[in-house]
């Protein structure tokens, strides 16, 4: 059954499940906000996960989003903050249930496969790139804009750069810019990258999948459309990149950058000095703290305590408000200059909180 034909009068939902062939399809169906994750649709995938995962005659799960414009652009941010002002507890909630969501991706016992196509960022690289099988094309910008948002990048974020070669991810975790496919692929964001309009091929090929398919038959699938001759721009800057970003202090970072002066360091500079000056000191923290990490559970614990602070924290309210809300695109951050972020400030994004915890299921 076509997945046309599975979702015939279900295409209000926000979340459609269903199965092609061996495939069990999860399709993000919110394309006006880009398929941002709301709660429900956290809880849905789940259920659907849950589901997938009991079928024998689902042989792998396929995660895709509804739309041309990309797999899913975040969270709903709006939805956080308005909860954030209202002094509820829809942050502390969701990030929860995401986060345990995103705990269980890479334990699920049946390939899971991640179309990556278009934006993808924030939430939606939480529900993709910690599957087994992640696809990205062309037309892919994978991002972790967070500390524009007075944020970090979490849902495991600092887990996945952490891991990035040199200091790849932490110049993508603190300048918040996007990735192309081919740089996603080389920082270890994506396994493959597969031009777009192959992908009905490959998603005929997948379905079609055997029953009992195996990692390795799924692999086999997608390396015979792979495409391995574009080159990854931000290869180009991995000298710089390394050498500036290898300090432990954004002040040394920003120093490094300043002194080396050519377009890419001064571009880069513009994207520091335009982030939370404490959401960029927090980053930095938790990349390095996750590279002493051995476990994404471990990074998910402490993104989650650092969370809880940011919900309640004025830069992520003034964050959203000049980025979503008003979008003048001017937020006043406090302190405004990274050298005023003193080390006390950051070390309350690492104090336990003691009305939450994120405690993953046995």
């Amino acid at each position: 059954m076509s997945v046309r034909a599975a979702v015939a009068g279900v295409t209000d939902k926000e979340l459609i499940v269903c199965r092609d062939g061996a495939a069990g399809i999860i399709r993000l169906n919110r394309p006006k906000t880009i398929n941002a994750l709301t709660l429900e649709m956290t809880r849905g995938i789940v259920a659907a996960l849950d589901s997938f995962e009991a079928d024998p005659g689902v042989s792998l799960v396929l995660l895709e989003g509804a739309g041309d414009r990309g797999l899913c652009a975040g969270g709903d941010i709006r939805g956080l903050y308005e909860s954030a002002k209202a002094g509820g507890d829809l942050g502390p909630v969701f990030w929860r249930e995401e986060y345990i969501l995103n705990a269980r991706i890479p334990e699920f016992p049946k390939p899971y496969v991640a179309y990556m196509d278009g934006l993808v960022m924030g939430g939606g690289v939480g529900v993709s790139a910690h599957g087994a099988h992640r696809i990205v094309t062309e037309k892919t910008k994978l991002a972790m804009p967070e500390v524009g948002l007075g944020f970090f990048p979490d849902v495991g974020g600092t887990w996945l750069l952490s891991r990035a070669p040199g200091e790849i991810g932490t110049y993508f975790g603190l300048t918040g810019l996007a990735m192309s496919g081919a740089d996603a692929v080389y920082s270890g964001a994506a396994d493959v990258l597969i031009v777009s309009r192959d992908w009905p091929a490959v998603r005929d090929a997948l379905a079609n999948a055997p029953l009992q398919a195996t990692d390795k038959d799924i692999r086999g699938i997608l390396a015979h459309f792979a495409t391995t001759n574009i080159q990854p721009p931000i290869a180009l800057h991995r000298d710089l990149i390394d050498r500036a970003f290898a300090h432990d202090t954004m002040e040394a970072i920003v120093a490094a950058l300043k002194q080396d002066g050519s377009e890419f360091a001064l571009a880069t500079l513009k994207a520091l000095f335009e982030k939370s000056p404490t959401a960029l000191k927090v980053t930095l923290e938790l990349i390095r703290r996750a590279r002493n990490s051995k476990s994404l559970k471990e990074c998910l614990i402490r993104e989650y305590n650092s969370a809880l602070t940011v919900f309640t924290s004025a830069e992520f309210v003034e964050g959203v408000r000049a980025a979503i809300i008003d979008k003048d695109r001017n937020p006043k951050w406090a302190p405004e200059r990274i050298e005023d972020v003193t080390p006390d400030i950051v070390e309350r994004y690492f104090a336990p909180n003691g009305k939450y915890k994120l405690v993953f299921p046995d």
